[in-house]
């Protein structure tokens, strides 16, 4: 027995070994844009090149056509992608932004996870940004990898590149990719509440809480939609989490949605849910994790007075009890949420979900109301009361937040047309799963 544990931890030691020195291969890589454009190092694109796996790095997903060459950066009114070959790892991304002409400019990561929203340069300005992005794929240790769905398969979070998006009157005129070795993770555990949607009109909280942080720390989101704690388990996420989790890690875990859809004898909020929920706060511990749990986001069903009817029953109070047994912190999303569509109200409320009449977006026929999965508008409150939350409980990495990011009260949220980050150009229209 004690030789197979050894054995065990040689093996873990071995993977953990080589997942950290493939990291340390990726050097720094650069690409500077411009027809006229130079650099003493790095990668100079005078023309649209198209990404190719064997060259490694290019414009992505057919945008080649749509971006404008200048002297010295390049730009476009649409959106456009640029990918680089990396290794799985942590990553700073370093922009500068800016050219001969004004431009309104919002980059996305992977899967639409919001990284800079709408950096406004003047003519002639020039802004220097940066940000820090996990890049991952499935696989982990020697032997093992994550179950994924086809919908993960085709999308940009779990491939062996970086994919970088620029929306609006974007101007870019170089790209600087630094790999981190060590860095605070804050690991999530969720469904598609919680998940990077990677098309529009879709959005959930976990790709709008990055950019509230500072570059300290990095998100690695996990969340997928329609799991539950136990379809997520054995697909093998949590191991994977607990593989590359280091002490002083986080794991944020936010799971009810399709919990509560599990029948039979030993399911419910009481039996499974409970089960697994002291598991994972309890695995995360052995490795030195912080655990800390968020009850789930409210679905949107109000009654006649215009209150909310509550629709997860005893789930969000069975989380609520694990939290004070075992002294997890916990941020009341459930509670969070109840008071931001009563604030909004039936209508308003609306424009947090994906509610568009039909033919709104292209082969999109049939009205889309869905009360259950938020537009991106929506998923950036819920963010905010995450990053609240934070605050409130006096966390340790609360001093990653940025501190120009206001406090935020869910029973005053902001209005929806406060918003006005572009879309992408990547649509969906069937739900994701677990509706």
């Amino acid at each position: 027995m004690k030789y197979t544990k050894k054995l065990f931890f040689s093996f873990l030691s071995l993977g953990l070994f080589f997942n950290t020195a493939a990291q340390m291969k990726a050097a720094t890589q650069e690409f500077y844009f411009g027809e006229k454009a130079n650099a003493k190092s790095g990668i100079v694109l005078n023309k649209a090149i198209v990404y190719t796996d064997n060259l490694g790095y290019g414009f992505d997903l057919q945008s080649d056509k749509d971006v404008v060459f200048d002297k010295k950066s390049i730009s476009a009114k649409s959106p456009f992608y640029f990918s680089v070959k990396l290794p799985e790892g942590n990553y700073t991304v370093e922009v500068v932004l800016g050219g001969n002409s004004s431009g309104i400019t919002t980059v996305n990561a992977e899967s639409r996870r919001l990284m800079l929203r709408e950096i406004k340069t003047a003519e002639k300005e020039t802004k220097s940004e940066r940000f820090i992005v996990n890049v991952r794929t499935a696989k982990f240790d020697t032997n093992n990898s994550v179950r994924l769905k086809p919908g993960e398969i085709s999308g940009l979070n779990w491939d062996d590149k970086l994919t970088l998006g620029f929306l609006g009157t974007s101007i870019v005129q170089s790209i600087k990719i630094t790999p981190v070795s060590k860095i605070k993770t804050l690991f999530i555990a969720g469904d598609s509440t919680v998940t990077d949607q990677d098309n529009e009109p879709w959005g959930s909280w976990g790709q709008f809480f990055p950019g509230y942080l500072t570059t300290d720390v990095v998100v690695a989101n996990y969340a997928c939609s329609g799991l539950a704690l136990s379809s997520f388990k054995s697909g093998n996420r949590l191991e994977k989490i607990l593989y590359l989790m280091q002490a002083g890690d986080y794991l944020f875990i936010e799971f009810g949605h399709n919990d509560e859809k599990a029948k039979g004898e030993g399911k419910g909020a009481w039996g499974q849910y409970t089960t697994l929920l002291k598991e994972y706060v309890t695995r995360a511990r052995t490795k030195g994790g912080i655990p800390v749990l968020i009850t789930p986001t409210q679905r949107r069903h109000f009654n006649a007075d215009g209150t909310l009817n509550p629709t997860h029953g005893e789930f969000p109070d069975a989380m609520r009890k694990v939290a004070q047994e075992l002294q997890v912190p916990l941020i009341d999303v459930t509670n969070m949420t109840t008071f931001m569509y009563e604030s909004w109200g039936d209508e308003l409320s609306k424009k947090a979900f994906v509610q568009y009449p039909a033919n709104t977006f292209p082969g999109q026929t049939k009205a889309l109301a869905d009360n259950t999965h938020f537009g991106s508008f929506g998923a950036n409150e819920v963010a905010k009361c995450v990053v609240q939350g934070i605050r409130d409980l006096g966390l340790d990495i609360a001093k990653n937040i940025k501190p120009a990011v206001p406090a935020y009260n869910p029973k005053n949220p902001s209005k929806p047309s406060d918003w006005t980050v572009p879309m992408s150009n990547r649509f969906q229209i069937a739900k994701p799963d677990g509706n």
